[in-house]
């Protein structure tokens, strides 16, 4: 076996299964007494579950017909071409090519994975480094460590509004780096890079020969203002053929379909073209009905805006049932909650699961210890606010009823 996959860390809901349920000697026991008759709410997977709009599940039956066809790696052009159009709608870009900029993907999870052994070189006989946020996104990690690169963890603390500065990593630490994750709006923080921060990141990539691969999966879901792009960042700044850069978007948060496995990597045409390659080995060509869904799904902007009403109205339930107790940091978008609590977050989350019977995310989970042993995660819980509305009240009433009790029983 390949020897890199023992250093792949187990995913983080393999700890929290362990942590709640499958271990005998870590297992937090099942709710009891009046806890128990209460129902469960899971608000520990970034899944959505709003309804797909019915026009978008139509279309995809429509074209079952296709199911009889192979699917391209390069996707049809129909759909490259609404990819194209919508990013130059969103981010105010003059053109994109759907024919050199744009590549469908079966999901951003597995472009994410599959980028960084496309991106990594091997021939110096040195490691390359590849810088992702700390807490991340598990792939980022898995995917340099399967490609022999080193991950270097830069912290999200809250004093720098939970964003990674990538300028005070040394520069004998950013010769050697291939790749930057960036991901914005941040999983799980919810922090968003503002348009300099971005430009200064490309600079700063272009300095080092690095690729940014930006991850803006959440990009659709934000509450005062949508959040600025690496394209947009570099179009602005004059960076031509949007140099070092590639941006990676799904239909996964932005219109609720996860289970289609539906997104696109876009930006350099000479990066893509080499990123290309590989994926006609190991990529999975998106199949055509899916294509035709996805088309309709990036024309469309109606049913993006009803969503993210949605997300904000649970936002705001959210806020105002918890600020009196915690203090509960208001995220720029993205659909989590990066919540700091009493006790620590593995230790509030069994508690929470034990006594009230709602499921979160131990911050520590998505993240990496620093050089001084500290996880920057250790002391919050991820909570995402993808259940109901109705659900989702319930659930800040019982987080709020645990964070209440866990105070009551810190020492004065």
């Amino acid at each position: 076996m390949n020897p890199l996959l023992r250093q792949l860390h187990p995913y983080p809901f393999e700890k929290l299964a362990i942590l709640l349920g499958s271990d005998p000697e870590k297992r937090a026991a099942a709710p009891q007494g009046p806890s128990a008759a209460l129902a469960p709410i899971n608000l520990s997977i970034g899944e959505p579950k709003h309804p797909v709009p019915s026009f978008i599940r139509q279309t995809m039956a429509d074209a079952l017909e296709d199911i009889g066809l192979y699917p391209t790696t390069r996707g049809e052009l129909f759909l490259r071409q609404a990819m194209a159009a919508w990013l130059e709608r969103r981010f105010q870009l003059p053109t994109v090519d759907p024919q050199r900029q744009i590549l469908p993907v079966n999901g951003t999870r597995e472009a994410l994975f599959s980028i960084a052994q496309a991106v990594v070189e091997h021939s110096s006989g040195e490691k390359c480094y590849v810088l992702m946020p700390n807490p991340f996104y598990q792939i980022y990690e898995g995917a340099a460590l399967m490609a022999g690169a080193q991950p270097i963890y830069v912290p999200c603390l809250a004093e720098n509004g939970f964003l990674p500065d990538y300028q005070a990593v040394p520069a004998t630490i950013l010769q050697r780096t291939a790749l930057i994750y960036l991901c914005s709006p941040g999983n799980p923080t919810g922090a968003v890079f503002p348009l300099a921060g971005l430009q200064k990141l490309i600079e700063l990539a272009m300095r080092y020969n690095i690729v940014l691969a930006a991850d803006e999966c959440y990009s659709e879901i934000w509450y005062e203002q949508p959040p600025a792009g690496l394209l947009q960042a570099a179009q602005q700044m004059g960076v031509e053929q949007f140099a070092h850069c590639l941006v990676f978007h799904s239909l996964s948060k932005r219109s609720n379909m996860p289970g289609a496995r539906s997104g696109f990597v876009a930006g350099n045409a000479q990066l893509l073209a080499d990123y290309f390659r590989l994926r006609t080995y190991t990529g999975c060509a998106t199949p055509r009905f899916i294509q035709r869904a996805a088309t309709v799904a990036w024309q469309d902007e109606q049913h993006v805006a009803e969503n993210r009403t949605i997300y904000q109205q649970k936002l705001e339930d959210a806020l105002r049932i918890l600020s009196p107790i915690l203090p509960v940091q208001r995220p720029d978008a993205g659909f989590y909650l990066w919540l700091k609590v009493p006790g620590g977050g593995e230790s509030f989350a069994r508690h929470l699961f034990q006594r009230y019977h709602v499921t979160v995310l131990p911050g520590g989970y998505l993240g990496r210890p620093d050089v001084n042993g500290h996880n920057p995660g250790t002391d919050y819980v991820r909570i995402a606010l993808v259940a109901s509305r109705e659900e989702n009240h319930q659930a800040m009433l019982r987080i709020a009823q645990c964070a209440q009790e866990r105070l009551s029983l810190q020492p004065a």
